[in-house]
């Protein structure tokens, strides 16, 4: 479109391309990457077979990246959409959580030993920070999601110069922004830089940080000798194969799991990043493919388990109480040091 707005096509051959935009013929375009060997090249060519009066212009002026780095920005942008939303329903299952049990007196643990009293409102309110702080995370690194632009093999935009000129290629990358409803980098090479993944990674990562802390905890805090809390057990769920009276943290643990593949993801973005020679190598392109899906599903499964975990959180009241009536009595030693102090 942005295109024919120059004359450099026709609108018939830009209808032509919109009218079999989802007739995707897969098989054909397998066929052409078995002979030619790239990917790209084989959907341009099998979607170019398919429209008789635009196919020839389909990928004028254009090198793959132009097509696939704005692409995944528009994905990333897209699957932070879903994932802050989901995030925002977790924040709030949590602090009702935290008004419902402000008020309710435990033993606090250091270095998983019981140390002074606190309440289960104020030790849930830890989470809600960390996890507010990764909602504002999420949506700064929306915020400042860039696609490549038109910039061509090496980020110049030569080839785009030579068909609009030279003094047109702002308006014409300015154009094709609005078209995509995409900002732009303004300086690119063939692709966007691969820090924009590391960045969003690393927010993704951090969720899963946040995360894995709570069901750690909660790992702890539901083995039976402390037994404050335990996560939803259903009436016909197995706690165990070979023994029937366990109750594992299933969720908590899948939480946990699932988190640490999360956290070693920033790093592979990482070598993405800082391994991309000069205007650009093909050595991020395979992992991209997997790393990019894999960071999303992951984050998404994991607030899809944790609200469940919270929204059904169990807290047993009376090993509170005990706990609470076994080692408080201890902390009252610190009032002891603290009036002793004053006396000098």
């Amino acid at each position: 479109e942005a295109q024919a707005q120059f004359g450099l096509v026709t609108p018939e051959q830009v209808a032509d391309l919109r009218a079999h935009a989802e007739q995707i013929d897969v098989e054909r375009a397998l066929q052409i990457e078995a002979e030619i060997k790239h990917d790209l090249m084989a959907e341009v060519k099998s979607f170019a077979e398919q429209c008789t009066i635009g196919g020839g212009i389909i990928h004028l002026g254009a090198t793959s990246m132009d097509i696939e780095d704005n692409a995944d920005a528009l994905r990333l942008r897209q699957s932070l959409d879903l994932l802050i939303p989901r995030l925002r329903r977790l924040l709030l299952i949590l602090v009702e959580k935290v008004e419902q049990e402000a008020d309710l007196p435990l033993i606090a643990f250091t270095h998983l030993q019981p140390a002074e009293p606190s309440t289960l409102g104020y030790r849930l309110a830890q989470y809600a920070q960390d996890l507010l702080t990764d909602w504002e995370n999420l949506r700064r690194a929306r915020a400042h999601l860039r696609g490549k632009g038109f910039k061509g093999a090496v980020g110049t935009g030569a080839a785009y110069a030579e068909l609009v000129g030279v003094e047109n290629l702002a308006q014409f990358e300015t154009r094709l922004s609005a078209v995509l409803g995409l900002p732009f980098y303004p300086v690119a090479t063939q692709t966007y830089p691969r820090k924009q993944d590391y960045q969003v990674l690393c927010a993704l990562a951090g969720l899963g940080a946040s995360l894995y802390k709570f069901a750690f905890d909660l790992r702890f805090l539901q083995s039976p000798p402390v037994g404050e809390w335990s996560e939803p057990f259903s009436e016909k769920q197995v706690g165990s194969s070979a023994m029937p009276f366990k109750r594992n943290p299933i969720h908590a643990e899948k939480i946990d799991s699932l988190a640490r593949a999360l956290a070693q993801m920033p790093r592979l973005a990482w070598d993405n990043a800082a391994h991309s020679l000069l205007e650009r190598t093909l050595d991020d392109s395979a992992n991209r493919r997997s790393l990019l899906p894999e960071a999303f599903l992951i984050a998404d499964e994991l607030l899809l388990v944790a609200s469940r975990v919270l929204g059904g959180l169990q807290v047993n009241r009376v090993s509170v109480q005990r706990n609470l009536q076994a080692y408080a009595p201890f902390a009252a030693t610190e009032r002891v040091l603290m009036a002793l102090s004053r006396l000098g």
